[in-house]
């Protein structure tokens, strides 16, 4: 069956969509399916999807949608899994504003129920020429290969959060900016979350002159993946562009289920951390994230995010932890400063 799409969803990237595509009723039921999807709710809050450009897209009921499967557990959002079975005409959810898809767990009471979908079919692609029998597609594997080792690297900042939303892309931004404006060539990585090109661009707009995350490595989200050889192929890719720094922002939070510890618990990938800046929602937060971080035996150069919003958050890191507090939107040179000299120190 032929279809005509009404939107394209960033996390399809990889598959290379038109708006007009071929859908089948052979549906992988695995996490980086390419999907066909009509919305069946109208919806006044969380009612946007982001398309390959990074542009924010409002959908309607009735939309035709493209997506992909996936999973996703978040603390202010939705949680979601790919079902043993997915079938045309199964009920499923739009599960963040990339396009993954997923039957809903739990969701969030201030974003509400997630839009229902129906399946329509995986979209089809032919790789053979003359070929009319299609394969489902996929965003695996991606542009950026899965690594077995790192390739030498520049100094790297890496920046982990005690959950969403506390803070770390706004850290990533400074540090890029700032060390840019100090005629440094930077690079910027995201290598765990779920698929949404939005921080990464973010990140492009302060001056990082390459970006790559996980969904280049072919995957929806890092929960129950091979996530350590895809953060390895992250890191590889911006490497080749001759780079003086390279920050990396671990997506989600320290105890949160999308492989941030495993990475940290990589031994080469925590030897490549040339400095940590922890990004904290509040004090208590920030010093439990300083022991999680401390028990793998990275030092945190920076505490940063809301936690450090005004002196009283502060005061009570300062009063607690080793570590200077640094508000990334209020005081992004003297973040900077701080974490480039903790990094020269560690860098071998």
């Amino acid at each position: 069956m032929r279809i005509h799409l009404d939107k394209i969803a960033s996390s399809t990237r990889n598959a290379g969509l038109s708006a007009s595509v071929v859908v089948g009723s052979d549906i992988p039921a695995v996490p980086g399916t390419v999907v066909a999807v009509r919305v069946l709710d109208e919806k006044s809050v969380y009612n946007q999807i982001e398309d390959g450009h990074g542009r924010m897209m409002t959908y309607h009921a009735g939309d035709l949608v493209a997506g992909v499967l996936g999973n996703r557990q978040a603390l202010r959002g939705y949680s979601g899994v790919v079902p043993d079975q997915v079938r045309p005409g199964d009920q499923l959810h739009l599960l963040n504003l990339g396009g993954v898809i997923g039957l809903c767990t739990s969701i969030n009471p201030e974003v509400g129920p997630p839009a229902r979908v129906e399946v329509l079919g995986s979209i089809l692609t032919f790789p053979e020429l003359g070929r009319r029998i299609g394969t489902p597609a996929s965003i695996f594997p991606g542009p950026v290969p899965l690594a077995d080792h790192l390739d030498p690297l520049p100094k790297a900042i890496f920046i982990v959060g005690t959950c969403m939303n506390a803070g770390k892309t706004a850290a990533a931004c400074a540090l890029v900016r700032g060390a840019t404006n100090r005629g440094l060539k930077v690079g910027a990585t995201k290598v765990t979350g779920v698929a949404l090109r939005r921080d990464t661009l973010e990140m492009a707009d302060h001056g990082a002159l390459c970006t790559y995350t996980f969904a280049d490595a072919g995957l929806p989200s890092t929960i129950g993946t091979d996530v350590v050889r895809a953060a390895r192929g992250c890191l590889n890719a911006a490497a080749k562009h001759g780079l003086d720094l390279l920050i990396v922002e671990l997506g989600d939070g320290l105890m949160g289920d999308y492989g941030v510890m495993d990475l940290l618990n990589s031994p080469d990938l925590k030897a490549a951390a040339s400095a940590v800046v922890l990004a904290a929602n509040d004090p208590v937060g920030a010093w439990g994230g300083g022991l999680i971080l401390e028990g793998v035996g990275l030092p945190v150069a920076a505490v940063t995010g809301p936690a450090t919003d005004n002196d009283s958050g502060c005061r009570a890191i300062a009063a607690r932890m080793n570590t200077a507090p640094i508000n990334a939107r209020k005081d992004g040179p003297a973040l900077v400063a701080a974490v480039l000299a903790a990094a020269e120190g560690r860098h071998p």
